[in-house]
Parts: structure tokens; sequence; C-alpha cells
């Protein structure tokens, strides 16, 4: 049975889904957005544009609010006449917990919460996936993970743990782009060329990567693999211990823990 999934908002984020499920048979995809560009650039993907939210939720089975948070509250107005038990909301807006969507929508539908990070825009997402609500049915529960495997790893989890999820894997693709950068200036100091170092750094992570994702060792085992005794890389090591860069590192991941409680409230 095809199922019909309704996009409010398919910019970056939306169109990265968009993009993952577009090669299903079993799937209509329809979307809506205030930039008819977008819509464009979509129809490609097989995505059936509409004017209105309202008349596109009326035709779908599951609804993906995909607006910057600021805007979610406005959207859920315009649809929420439209809403029943047989249409799933599923909200990726940052920040924003299920209880206030349940609110927002009156409790006329099941509600999924979902966290994306950006690799999703290259088919490489982390996504957190909460399925708490009582009035999900296992078909449900079954197909929202299925949506967001499209574009990379999908983990279900309890709700209550999705600031920590935030902290390490939400905001974790900025960690990452940060030490690339300070790697990428630290060989332009010691003469190697921007172009030349960045091209580096970059492959640098997608080896490291591969090889973590696809060694049987874990990450410990595989940086002992690269620290030789009196070497150059224990040198470096035993600096950042003495700076106490890994306990910086988890204090800078507990900031957006707590800030993500912040704005949770």
């Amino acid at each position: 049975m095809t199922k019909k999934i309704g996009f409010i908002g398919v910019g970056n984020m939306g169109s990265a889904i968009i993009g993952g499920l577009a090669s299903r048979n079993d799937i209509e995809l329809h979307g809506v957005d205030p930039h008819k560009a977008n819509l464009k650039k979509m129809a490609a993907s097989g995505l059936k544009s509409h004017d209105k939210a309202s008349a596109m939720v009326g035709l779908s089975d599951y609804v993906v609010v995909a607006v910057k948070p600021q805007y979610a509250e406005d959207v859920i107005k315009e649809i929420v006449q439209e809403l029943d038990e047989d249409i799933c909301l599923i909200s990726i807006c940052a920040g924003i917990p299920r209880a206030t969507f349940r609110d927002w929508t009156e409790g006329r539908c099941p509600i999924v919460r979902v966290m994306p990070n950006t690799p999703a825009l290259v088919g490489e997402s982390v996504s957190a996936i909460c399925l708490e609500d009582s009035k999900l049915t296992d078909e449900m529960k079954e197909f929202v993970p299925e949506i967001f495997r499209s574009i990379g790893q999908a983990h279900v989890l309890p709700e209550k743990q999705f600031d920590a999820f935030t902290g390490v894997i939400g905001s974790g693709p900025a960690y990452v782009f940060y030490f690339m950068e300070a790697l990428i200036e630290s060989g332009v100091a010691l003469g190697l060329t921007r172009p030349q170092v960045t091209e580096m750094v970059k492959g640098l992570f997608l080896g490291s990567s591969k090889l973590a994702t696809e060694s049987e060792n874990s990450v410990t085992q595989l940086r002992e693999m690269v620290t030789s005794p009196g070497g150059t890389t224990i040198r470096a090591l035993m600096h950042f211990d003495r700076q106490a860069v890994k306990g910086d590192i988890i204090d800078a991941v507990f900031e957006s823990y707590l800030r993500s409680i912040e704005l949770g409230k």
C-alpha cells in the first residue's frame, strides 16, 4: 500500500529526506513551501507541490514539519483542523518538545519527535526518534524509522535522552568542523598551502571515520595503533592530556546539553 508523506517545508533538511525517499515506489511525496523555487527543485524527485498546507495534510498519512522552530506554531494553527488519529505528525523542529506539539494540535493526532543532524544533507545523518506517543500504531512505529534510515542512522530514544543526544550528536558536526579548522590552520602555519592542507584534512577525517566504521577494533585501540612508543603521536597526545583537552571536550558537550534543556523550557 502506497504511503503518502507530506512535507511542510522543503528546505535543506526537508529536501534531504525527500531525496532519500525518492527512489521508493511505495511512497507518494507531497510538499508545501513558501519558496516556490524549493518545490520546483524537488519536482525531479517526484514531489507533488501544493499551495496550502491544510489541503496537503488532508491527503497525507504522515506529515513532516520541517520548518524553523519559530514558525512551527503558526504552521500547526493552519493545519490543526485537518489532523486526526490517522495522520502521524513528525516534527524535526529543533528544541520543541513533543508536549508542546500535543498542546498545539489539541491532542488530535499521534506525534513523533525526530532530531536529525546536518550530515543528512549528504545522506549520512544520525537521527534520534521518539516513539512514545500512545496514539502511534505499530505500523507508524515501524515506518517512521524507515523514513530516517533513508538519510543515515536512525536511533529510537526516549525523549528524556534528546538533550543528551543534542549535546553529543546534534551539535557534534560543529565540534568536528572546529577540530578540522584547527588542523588546517596548523598545516598553514607549518608551510602547507591552504587548499592543499584542506584537502588533506578532509581526507584524514573521511579515512579515519571509514576505518572506525569498518574495523573490529574500538576507537581506543585504533588510536593506540597510531601511537608508537617514544614517537611523534604520543608527544602530541601527552600535550592534549596536560592541557586537559579531553576534559574540555566533555565539558563543552555538557554545555550544549544544558543549553538544550534551557531551550526546551
